[in-house]
């Protein structure tokens, strides 16, 4: 099994606006589809509610890891975590990485999630295949949403 999914996209769009889109916890709500309830700080927990069709109010957690301007925005978090009566908290976390470079179009995002076979053998496949859907997703609400 892979352990790292790697999306890349650039973005017509400058470095400013599409960290403001990752970092801005109210931006990063609306083309992530989550209601995030405080800003992220590195070393912080923030929680939030899904408000994606489908998933609505089931609770989103994230540890925030680094902010490096206009660079790298990262955070722990459990992949696929949507049973609402299990226990994630015994379980490692995946890192999940968003890292901009300015290119002549305008940015390139490269996110990656890594730490897979580090979390429960019974839910590493589904959470590998549901996460890259997800980001395949996402990628496409980032660039809906800077451009």
């Amino acid at each position: 099994m892979k352990d790292i999914i790697e999306k890349r996209i650039e973005l017509n769009a400058p470095i400013s606006k599409v960290w403001k889109a990752l970092t801005d916890y109210k931006q990063f709500g609306e083309w992530f589809c989550v209601n995030v309830e405080k800003p992220f700080t590195p070393g912080h927990i923030v929680r939030g509610q899904l408000t994606y069709p489908g998933y609505e109010n089931y609770p989103w957690e994230v540890v925030v890891q680094k902010i490096e301007p206009e660079y790298l925005f990262s955070f722990t978090w459990h992949p696929y975590a949507i049973d609402i009566k299990r226990d994630y908290s015994k379980e490692k976390s995946t890192l999940v990485e968003f890292r901009l470079q300015k290119i002549e179009k305008g940015s390139l995002l490269v996110i990656t999630e890594s730490g897979f076979d580090k979390i429960p053998t019974e839910r590493q496949l589904v959470a590998f295949r549901m996460n890259e859907d997800g980001w395949n997703e996402q990628i496409k609400n980032i660039e809906r949403y800077v451009e």
